[in-house]
């Protein structure tokens, strides 16, 4: 059974304020781009990397891939407008793959994914067909409708999705296929395709790492400059 990893890298950025795609500006030395497939080209479980880059910007992306010389990264691809166009540009370049490949989409926002998370990840697909990433909230969090507040969960049953968001390629293929026939479809993740439409389809949840945080906004750059910095101290 074959394990590809897609680091989805279509995004271009604009809430972190600069003309730059997120993913081509430097953390620690290298292109935040560069870390992502780092992770999973050493990971002993994964066979192959697939790049999703954003459009206009391949040619930048093939550069860091050839500079850092990754052996598993076999394409670039160019991504959509959105989250959901890059998956599905993925799933059509992976269109020979059999249904029972692991594959694991990965944001390439998120640079710090470790070992550990990828472990758990396909240990997960060993038994489930969806498996997604998740961390408790240190916060309350309540649903507001018209300024009020209408319900307050409890704490302890919430969970903030990271990535990777883990499948056999079969199931979301067919989330997709259906989600492509509703006019009324739209997705943020790729779970949330699963879930609505395979309810069936349970979803596993494991555990994440904090340090495994999206860089959307200017201050998760600085944040995000201090864990590269340990980590390089850390080797």
């Amino acid at each position: 059974m074959r394990t590809v990893a897609v680091v989805l890298a279509g995004g271009l950025g604009q809430r972190i304020g600069s003309a730059t795609p997120k993913q081509l500006l430097e953390v620690g030395g290298r292109p935040i781009l560069a870390y992502a497939p780092a992770a999973f080209d050493t990971h002993p479980g994964v066979d192959e990397v697939l790049v999703v880059m954003a459009r206009g910007h391949v040619p930048a992306a093939v550069e860091i891939m050839s500079r850092y010389g990754f052996a598993k990264v076999s394409r670039v691809i160019e991504g959509g407008a959105t989250r959901t166009e890059s998956t599905l540009a993925a799933l059509g370049a992976l269109a020979d793959e059999p249904d029972d490949t692991r594959l694991l989409l990965h944001d390439a926002a998120r640079p710090f994914v470790d070992s550990g998370v990828i472990d758990r990840c396909l240990a997960a697909l060993d038994a489930h067909r969806a498996v997604a990433v998740g961390v408790p909230t240190p916060d309350t969090v309540v649903v507001v409708e018209d300024g009020l507040v209408r319900a307050m969960p409890p704490r302890d049953a919430l969970r903030r999705f990271q990535t990777p968001q883990c499948f056999r390629i079969g199931t979301l293929r067919e989330a997709y296929r259906l989600a492509e026939g509703d006019p009324g479809f739209t997705a943020t993740d790729d779970c949330g395709v699963v879930h609505r439409y395979l309810p069936d389809v349970p979803i596993r949840v494991v555990e994440g790492d904090e340090r495994n945080l999206k860089v959307t906004h200017p201050l998760d750059l600085v944040v995000a400059e201090h864990l590269a910095a340990r980590a390089e101290e850390a080797k």
